[in-house]
């Protein structure tokens, strides 16, 4: 299977900053995963769109797109499970 690559947009970049320390790990080596395998058990596809999933990590939300064209993963928003989908 080939191997995605990751892009993280601006936003979801800043909203990593802002989180603590020990969550930011866990939620990057989460994002890290999808370069591998860009549908896990675990994700979910939000409804309204066509290429876009969620995976949990902890009480914490990645919303990603998946171009399987291209073979690219971009990471829209990161936040917690209250705030993410507003």
């Amino acid at each position: 299977m080939a191997r995605y690559e990751i892009e993280i947009s601006r936003t979801a970049e800043r909203q990593l900053r802002k989180l603590p320390r020990s969550d930011q790990e866990r939620l990057v080596r989460a994002i890290l995963t999808l370069a591998n395998d860009p549908f896990p058990r675990s994700a979910r596809k939000l409804s309204g769109y066509d290429d876009v999933f969620r995976i949990r990590v902890g009480s914490y939300r990645v919303i990603y797109s998946v171009s399987t064209a291209t073979l690219i993963v971009i990471v829209l928003k990161v936040g917690h499970r209250k705030d993410v989908y507003q």
